[in-house]
């Protein structure tokens, strides 16, 4: 009998531990729910494969699209498969999520090569840049902003990550300037918005702009593809933390949901303002000083494909909000 009631006590002691450990471990929920209080996964039935990783190992893992560096804290065998909680390296804690075992990859030479996480302009740009993950969206949402303005509600890298002496600078074209001018008035002070889903978006953008170079020069170099794939990556992460104002985030929830991405939603209007935001953002990430100058040359050139084809790639009117959601109710 007192055997049994320890049984039992350490049985509750068991649970209690697993449902304060790290607030949610639901899988299906990890990108979107930072406050669930599940219990973890059952262990895996004794006829059920062996995990292909362990806790503490390192791995590339999958978040939205890209790879990055991660490092396994737990393992739980459900729904039919392995799943892992992982940590982004060089990245705060509160990134930490459950991925499933389609999302990661063992972390060897081949792996990175293949994935393009190595010393260069895909790990500056494509890996480390685009890993500005969109805060949960009820906190996004819910957030007070002491100005109308296109603040920057980035997660703060881990203190371990050295910011670079090489500041990346570029000049908007005056063009393009009074452009943010303009869009900035008609969002803010005119109450009126971008139409969407906007046509070219900025997919479609990014493919004229590659045709261009194609058409120039009779070929586009491996490093301006991942350039311009890890633009498109940091735009879809960035836009709704960092490139709206109030009063678009209503029109942003109507349009983006499940796997749309902005990138297919938006255009130039919004690419644009993350141009604005490049500088400040990039001063805090590792890269040689050669990746920052293609970086800086690359985007110098894209500014100057807006600038010249602004008239096409540019939405001329802005439609009021309640002529906005007139068209939504219809």
């Amino acid at each position: 009998m007192g055997s049994h009631s320890n049984a039992e006590k350490d049985e509750s002691a068991t649970e209690t531990d697993a449902t304060t450990r790290r607030g949610s471990l639901s899988v299906t929920e990890s990108n979107t729910d930072c406050d669930g209080d599940h219990l973890p996964p059952p262990p895996p039935p004794p006829s059920a494969d062996v995990s292909q990783f362990e806790e503490g190992e390192k791995v590339l893992a999958n978040h939205k699209g890209c790879f990055y560096e991660a490092k396994v804290l737990e393992i739980a065998f459900k729904d039919n498969e392995w799943n892992y909680y992982v940590h982004y390296i060089g990245w705060n804690k509160s990134w930490d999520e459950w991925i499933g075992h389609g999302c990661v990859l063992k972390h060897t030479e081949e792996n990175i090569e293949e994935q393009g996480i190595k010393q260069g302009v895909k790990s500056a740009m494509a890996w480390r840049v685009s890993k500005v993950k969109p805060r949960c969206p009820s906190v996004a949402r819910g957030r007070k902003r002491k100005q109308d303005s296109v603040d920057t509600l980035v997660s703060p890298m881990e203190e371990n990550l050295v910011a670079t002496d090489n500041l990346l600078t570029f000049n908007i074209p005056s063009a393009l300037k009074k452009q943010l001018i303009d869009d900035c008035q008609f969002v803010t002070q005119m109450q009126k918005l971008v139409e969407l889903p906007r046509s070219p978006n900025v997919d479609d953008i990014l493919k004229k702009y590659t045709d261009s170079k194609m058409k120039k020069d009779g070929r586009v170099s491996n490093s301006v593809e991942e350039i311009l794939k890890g633009l498109r990556c940091y735009f879809d992460n960035a836009l709704p933390v960092m490139l709206l104002y109030n009063n678009e985030r209503k029109q942003y929830e109507e349009n983006i949901s499940g796997d749309v991405s902005p990138s297919t939603v938006y255009g130039a209007e919004h690419l644009l303002r993350l141009f604005v935001k490049l500088p400040e953002l990039l001063i805090r990430v590792k890269m040689a000083e050669e990746t920052l100058k293609e970086l800086q040359d690359e985007f110098v050139d894209i500014l100057r494909f807006l600038k010249n084809n602004q008239s096409s790639l540019f939405v001329s009117t802005y439609k009021a909000v309640e002529e906005m959601e007139e068209l939504v109710s219809k």
